[in-house]
Parts: C-alpha cells; structure tokens; sequence
C-alpha cells in the first residue's frame, strides 16, 4: 500500500486546514485509515481515525474533539482531515496511515503502512 499525503502549510491561530491522503495499491478488504502528528521531541500520536465497517467509525484524541473532522470517500482509498480552530500547539509534522486491522483502528501500534510527513504550522 502507498500513501500520498497532502495539504498542511501555514496558518495563523484560529484559522483552518485540510488535509488529504490517497491510497493504493492493496487497498480491497477491510482496512482503516488513520491521521498520527509528531512535534518536535514528542512521539507520535494517533490524533484521527476511520474505518468503513464497525462501530464507532471514526475516533478523535481529546485535543482535536470537536474542531478536527475526519472523512473518508465511498472507494475506501481517500481520507480527508479538516482542521478548524487551529492553535500553535496543533503544530507538527502530519502523517496519514493505514492498516489492514481495522477492530484495532485506535491501536497505533497496527498501522502497517504510512505516507510521507506533511508540515503543519500554527502561528500565535
């Protein structure tokens, strides 16, 4: 599976970003996408998440509840991470994911396949 990402840049504090990631390659069967971010000196972290079949279909960490919005197309090959409400410490570099688990598609540890970083900037 290939993933290309998309999107990220510069913005000021309040303001909003869109982020899209492709897929292909071995993309049939199930499967779950996920957006993780790393800032500098910081780990990883799974931050938004989609899967096409099982309930709850998407997952948010506590810090992007409510202002980020994950979506996926009907191919199951595109997500998409709309960033409303921005603040500076939404700054990282942003990475879209996949894996072929998708009962486990809040485990960051079985995302198999991952794209390239996109930056995001947040200035106050």
């Amino acid at each position: 599976v290939q993933l290309q990402a998309s999107g990220g840049g510069l913005v000021q504090a309040g303001g909003s970003l869109t982020l899209s990631c492709a897929a292909s390659g071995r993309t049939l069967g199930s499967h779950a996408m996920g957006w993780f971010r790393q800032a500098p000196e910081k780990e990883r972290e799974l931050i938004a998440a989609i899967r096409w079949s099982g309930s709850p279909s998407s997952y948010y960490e506590d810090s992007v509840k409510g202002r980020f919005t994950i979506s996926g197309d009907g191919a199951k090959t595109t997500v998409t991470l709309q960033m409303n409400s921005l603040k500076p410490e939404d700054t990282a570099v942003y990475y879209c994911a996949f894996t072929p688990h998708p009962v486990a598609f809040t485990s960051t540890r079985h995302y198999r396949y991952w794209g390239q970083g996109t930056q995001v900037t947040v200035s106050s």
